[in-house]
């Protein structure tokens, strides 16, 4: 069986699980359970913390996990990234008081809390800064005004918490996160990592792409496919009346009204969008 580590807790829990379950894949319903077994699957789920997740499969004791690029890369374990997964986008960076710093070199000499140590020290060694890294586990909003560090270096995603501690973000961005699925360096590729890999791509595909049909005449055609060109061309069938042509082709949902617009102003009609359950390209 495929064994995958899955996040216990926390938001990157809830997407990971929501993503799974797109894909087909059982999920717990009780999240006290550590272990669940997909034998329709064959697929083995462990949910552990995400911190821990790269450690696990770094270390060969499991297949393949989803985790956080930024959690991945201060575990310094043998994990690499293999997908994408589009959720949990957060980038790492320094805060400090508002008005005392405005670049990293501000920061040389002094002291900066975070809980990603090894991350930072790396980042400090590349950029030639020396400063005294503070390691914590968490709420380092709370340890310059506790006195144990200057500024900070953690996870931004609104910024609502760090301004609330009266903190503001200064420095060019640490490194830009999000959910991976990640898997080991050095062993093989597992069997029925593929498939998990082609469906996780599947969900993907769907979430961002919506499928929009219309009517064209044929002459009108050519101006209106340009609007839909499709992942690999259109599709395209003729109605029942002479010259009329009934379009089919897949859209990115982000772009979804403006092409509506865009093919009404050409002279499609009955422009219709419908939702992408699954995929597979």
């Amino acid at each position: 069986m495929l064994r995958v580590a899955v996040p216990n807790k926390g938001a990157l829990s809830e997407s990971a699980a929501a993503m799974l379950s797109e894909a087909g894949y059982r999920q717990r319903r009780d999240s006290r359970e550590l272990v669940l077994v997909d034998p329709e699957n064959h697929v083995e789920f462990f949910y552990l913390r995400p911190r821990d997740i790269a450690v696990y499969v770094g270390g060969g004791v499991l297949d393949v996990g989803i985790t956080g690029r930024d959690l991945l890369l201060d575990s310094e374990a043998d994990a690499v990234e293999d997908l994408g997964l589009d959720f949990a986008r957060s980038t790492f960076r320094f805060a400090g008081p508002a008005g005392q710093f405005s670049s990293l070199q501000d920061l040389e000499g002094r002291r900066v809390a975070t809980s990603y140590d090894s991350l930072l020290r790396r980042h400090l060694a590349k950029q030639g800064v020396q400063a005294e890294v503070v390691r914590l586990d968490g709420a380092v909003e709370s340890s310059i005004r506790l006195g144990v560090a200057d500024a900070i270096a953690d996870v931004v995603e609104t910024g609502n918490t760090l301004r609330a501690a009266g903190l503001e973000i200064f420095g060019e961005p640490i490194m830009r996160s999000e959910a991976l699925l990640i898997r080991n360096a050095a062993k093989a590729e597992a069997e029925g990592l593929e498939v998990l890999r082609r469906r996780i791509q599947g969900v993907l595909v769907a979430r961002q792409y919506v499928m929009i049909d219309y009517d064209i005449t044929e002459d009108l055609l050519e101006a209106a496919t340009a609007v839909t060109p499709g992942m690999e061309g259109p599709t395209i069938s003729p109605l029942g009346h002479h010259g009329a042509m009934a379009v089919r082709a897949m859209v990115r949902r982000s772009d979804t009204n403006k092409v509506m617009d865009e093919l009404y102003a050409v002279g499609a009609r009955a422009i219709l969008v419908s939702p992408i359950h699954a995929a597979r390209l």
